[in-house]
């Protein structure tokens, strides 16, 4: 385990991919977010 094993955060980060140990962007609640704009039109 460490730089050349992919599923971990270092390993990725050594081969330069992106997946569920490291995600590339922010996750949204789309679920929560959603209703709060419903809300909001009203």
């Amino acid at each position: 385990m460490g730089k050349g094993d992919k599923r971990t955060r270092r390993g990725k980060i050594f081969a330069g991919s992106f997946g569920k140990t490291r995600p590339k962007g922010k996750k949204k609640n789309t679920a929560a977010n959603a209703e709060s704009k419903a809300e909001t039109k009203k």
